[in-house]
C-alpha cells in the first residue's frame, strides 16, 4: 500500500500530477464498475487508490476482462484500495456538552497532504484543513468558510490560516477554487466564498487581506470569463449580459459528462430524461456548482430531476456574494492606493446592485427570487437563497424589511428556517430540510438590517434543534428536519452524513455569540 504514496518532506504544492479525473484516467473500466453496482455509492470507486501505475492496470484489465470467470469486483479488490480514513476511534461522550463535543472534533475531521496517494483523485494541499465527514473527505469550498466559523470561536487560529492559505494556492495552480480538492471537481467552483474567508481571518487578526488580492483578483476573472465579448442576450460560462447595461452571474460546469462521483445516478437520471444527455449533464454538474444539489427551484417539474435547468437560472446567493467580491477588490485596492481599480470595482459592485434589483428583486412580491434569462421570467418558488442580499450588505433598508417580514411569515418554522417551500420533490434542499449555511446567513443578514427579534428566533430554534438531536443521538449532522423531535433527514442522492463540518462551525459560533450576549 505504501509504494503509492508519493512522500513530499516539503510543501505538498510540489506534488501536482497532471490533473487526469479517474474516467479520463481509467475510461470503460471506470464506466463497467460504475454501472455494474459494485459499490452502493458511486464516490467510493472515483475516490479509490490505484495500487499500481494506472496503465498497468488498464493493460491487466485489457487482458482479463473477456476471460471466462473474470469477476470485476475481485479486480477492483486487487487493483485499488479504499481511501476512507477510520474515525480515529473517536466516540462521543454523552457528558460532553455540545461546545466540547465539537471541539473535539477538529481534530478527528483534520487531514493532511504529507502523504499524498499517487494517482488518485485527490489534489494535493499545502496545508492542513477540515473535512466535512462522512462520504465527504476531501476540502469543500463552501462547507469551509462555515466550518471556519467554528474554528474561530474554538480558537483553532492554525486551521483558520490553513483552510484560508489552501482556497488561496489552489486559485493560484487552477485559476479558480474548485468544489473540492479532487481532480473530478476542477470543471466547477461553488459558491465564491473565498473574500469572506478572507476578511475572517483578517477581523481575527491572523492575516492581512491585501495579502491576498492577487488570488480575490483572479477568482474574478474567473467567474467574469468572457464578458466583454458578449452581447446583450447572450452568455458565456458564468457570465451573462442580460441587457446593454446588466451583467450578472449564473453556475455552470466546463464538462457535460456525468458527474464521476455520481456517474452512475447521472447515467440512471439521463435514460428517463426527454431532452439531450448533455444539456442534462451540464445542469446537474452546474446544480452541483450551486451547492442545492438538488432542490425543486432548478427543476422544471419538481417531482422529476431530469428537469433541472440550473444553468437557466441566475441567483441572489451567487451575485451577492460576488458583489462582496466587488466590494473587498474596492478595499484592498484603495488601502494599495490604486485609485483606477478602485474605482473600477466600485462601478462594478454598484452595477451588479441595480442589475440585482432590476432582475432578482421582486416588488410585487417583496423577496428576491431566482431569474431565468432564458425565458425572461422571475422564479415562482421563494427559497432562503432571498436573504444572501441581506447577508453582504446589497440590500435598501426597505428592500430588507420586506425581505424579514416574509421569512417571518412563510420561511421561519418551529427549527428555523426552511430552504425552500418545495414540500414534494423529495430533494435534500428542499422542505422540510434545514441547513446549517442558510441559518447564519438569514441570522447576519437580518441582524446586519436591524432586524435582530427574528435573527435571535432563527437562531434559538436551530440551537435548541440540533441540541435536541445531539441529545438523542450524541452527534451532530449534515442536515436537519425543522421540527424537534422528528427523524433523521432524508431525500438526495446519498444517506445522511454524519461529522458534520458546517453544522459543527455555525452551531460553534452562535454558542459563542449566545454565551458572548448573557
Amino acid at each position: 500500500m505504501l509504494d503509492s504514496f508519493q512522500v513530499s518532506s516539503g510543501s505538498a504544492c510540489s506534488i501536482d500530477e497532471a490533473a487526469i479525473t479517474p474516467h479520463d484516467r481509467f475510461g470503460e473500466l471506470f464506466e463497467a464498475v460504475a454501472l455494474a453496482h459494485i459499490f452502493e455509492d458511486s464516490k467510493t470507486f472515483a475516490d479509490s487508490i490505484p495500487r499500481q501505475p494506472p496503465e498497468e492496470i488498464m493493460e491487466a484489465y485489457e487482458q482479463q476482462r473477456r476471460q471466462v470467470g473474470f469477476d470485476l469486483a475481485v479486480f477492483v479488490s486487487d487493483h485499488f484500495y479504499s481511501d476512507m480514513v477510520p474515525g480515529r476511534g473517536y466516540e462521543a461522550r454523552p457528558e460532553h456538552d455540545l461546545i466540547e463535543h465539537i471541539d473535539n472534533l477538529w481534530p478527528v475531521l483534520t487531514r493532511n497532504s504529507r502523504q499524498h496517494p499517487r494517482w488518485s483523485s485527490l489534489l494535493a494541499l499545502c496545508h492542513d484543513y477540515v473535512v466535512p465527514g462522512g462520504r465527504f473527505r476531501e476540502y469543500y469550498y463552501w462547507d469551509s468558510y462555515f466550518t471556519m466559523l467554528g474554528l474561530a470561536a474554538s480558537g483553532e487560529n492554525h486551521l483558520m490560516c490553513a483552510v484560508t492559505d489552501n482556497c488561496a494556492d489552489l486559485i493560484m495552480r487552477y485559476g479558480h477554487m474548485p468544489n473540492g480538492n479532487r481532480t473530478y471537481y476542477l470543471s466547477r467552483s461553488q459558491l465564491p466564498l473565498f473574500s469572506m474567508m478572507v476578511e475572517l481571518t483578517e477581523r481575527q487578526g491572523l492575516r492581512k487581506a491585501v495579502d491576498y488580492l492577487p488570488q480575490l483578483e483572479r477568482e474574478y476573472a474567473f467567474w467574469m470569463d468572457g464578458e466583454k465579448t458578449l452581447a446583450p442576450g447572450e452568455s458565456h460560462r458564468r457570465c451573462v449580459r442580460l441587457d446593454e447595461e446588466n451583467r450578472l452571474n449564473r453556475h455552470w460546469d466546463d464538462r457535460a459528462t456525468p458527474r464521476e462521483e455520481s456517474f452512475r445516478e447521472d447515467i440512471e437520471i439521463s435514460q428517463r430524461a426527454a431532452r439531450p444527455a448533455e444539456a442534462l449533464f451540464r445542469d446537474l454538474r452546474a446544480g452541483a456548482e450551486s451547492g442545492w444539489d438538488f432542490s425543486g427551484r432548478w427543476l422544471e417539474d419538481v417531482t422529476d430531476l431530469s428537469t433541472i435547468r440550473t444553468t437557466h437560472f441566475i441567483t441572489p446567493e451567487l451575485n451577492a456574494l460576488l458583489f462582496h467580491l466587488e466590494q473587498t477588490l474596492c478595499r484592498l485596492h484603495t488601502a494599495t492606493g490604486d485609485d483606477a481599480k478602485a474605482g473600477d470595482f466600485r462601478r462594478r459592485s454598484l452595477r451588479r446592485q441595480a442589475a440585482m434589483d432590476k432582475y432578482l428583486w421582486s416588488d410585487t412580491r417583496g423577496a428576491y427570487y431566482d431569474y431565468d434569462f432564458v425565458r425572461g421570467q422571475s422564479s415562482v418558488h421563494l427559497t432562503a437563497a432571498c436573504v444572501a442580499p441581506l447577508f453582504v450588505g446589497a440590500a435598501s433598508d426597505a428592500q430588507a424589511e420586506r425581505v424579514a417580514n416574509i421569512i417571518a411569515n412563510r420561511l421561519v418554522t418551529p427549527g428555523g428556517l426552511a430552504t425552500t417551500e418545495i414540500t414534494d420533490s423529495q430533494q435534500q434542499w428542499d422542505h422540510p430540510n434545514g441547513w446549517a449555511p442558510l441559518q447564519w446567513m438569514a441570522i447576519e443578514g437580518l441582524r446586519r438590517y436591524g432586524f435582530t427579534e427574528l435573527a435571535d428566533t432563527i437562531a434559538d430554534r436551530w440551537l435548541a434543534l440540533v441540541e435536541e438531536l445531539y441529545r438523542r443521538e450524541s452527534k451532530l449532522v449534515e442536515k436537519y428536519i425543522l421540527y424537534p423531535g422528528a427523524d433523521f433527514a432524508t431525500g438526495g442522492e446519498y444517506p445522511l452524513q454524519d461529522g458534520f463540518g458546517w453544522t459543527n462551525g455555525v452551531t460553534r459560533a452562535l454558542l459563542a455569540q449566545r454565551a458572548g450576549h448573557q
